[in-house]
Formats: structure tokens, sequence, C-alpha cells
């Protein structure tokens, strides 16, 4: 799940966290596992076109923390949980990250992922479907 923030925030307390968040959306965290192995950190590794979609709209209305969340490779389900299975609600990330920088209107946090992430190959199609915001859908292609 991406947390989409709607107000300038610095230090702000998991109390009044929430009252910072705009809305929320589906993300897709993609990773190049052979290059996070070889550089041995993960900056490059999550940092090309296309590897972190967003959508398909922003939900400015749900309570976070109790949200199926659902991700297929071409239908065949490869995650199931829950965002009240998150090791750290919300609030805590939004209070944490806010320590370390300042977070301006349309920055996003993604929250993190079910076990159960696996390799990708060209033509697979992923979806990413969280209860009460929708689907993410996205096909691998073959990079320039």
């Amino acid at each position: 799940m991406a947390v989409v923030i709607g107000e300038v925030c610095r230090h702000v307390s998991p109390k009044e966290a929430l009252k910072k968040v705009w809305g929320y959306t589906c993300g897709n965290d993609v990773t190049a596992r052979d290059l996070q192995a070889s550089d041995g950190q993960w900056t490059r590794a999550k940092s090309f076109d296309t590897f972190c979609p967003l959508g398909p709209w922003i939900e400015t209305d749900i309570d976070p923390g109790n949200l199926r969340i659902t991700a297929r490779v071409n239908g065949e389900i490869r995650q199931h949980s829950n965002t009240n299975q998150m090791l750290f609600p919300v609030e805590e990330l939004v209070a944490f990250v806010s320590k370390v920088m300042t977070l301006n209107p349309g920055d996003v946090i993604l929250t993190g992922t079910p076990s159960g992430v696996g390799p990708l190959e060209v033509g697979d199609e992923i979806s990413i479907e969280i209860e009460g915001i929708g689907v993410l859908r996205n096909t691998v292609i073959a990079g320039p």
C-alpha cells in the first residue's frame, strides 16, 4: 500500500500522523534482485524507469488499518495479507519518516510487502489489489 502525504510535516507524532495523509493507493515496489545482490544495496535495483507504478487512483476516505491486499501474477495469487498484519501501522511509518526528512504534499511512502515475492518474466501481468482502493495492473516489458 502506498501512503500519499497531503500536508507538509516534520517531526509529526503518530497521534497526528494520519491528519497529514491525503490518501492511499496501490503500489508495486519492483526490485531487480540480481542488481540488489551484486550492488549490495537497493538504490539502483529499485530505480529503473517503470519500477514503482502507483494507482489506479488515490482513495481519500478509508481506514488503512484493516484492508485485504492481494498480489497476482498472471492471475495466480502470489501474496495475500491484510494491513492489520503490517509490522508498523501507517501512523508509525509517517511519524518515523517525518523524523528523518520533511514530508511534502504528494510524497509517497510505501508500507512494505507481504511474503511471497518472486521473479517476474517479460510478458507477466502483475495485479495489486487493495480492498476499498482498487486494482493496479501492469505488464512486464523488456528494458531498453
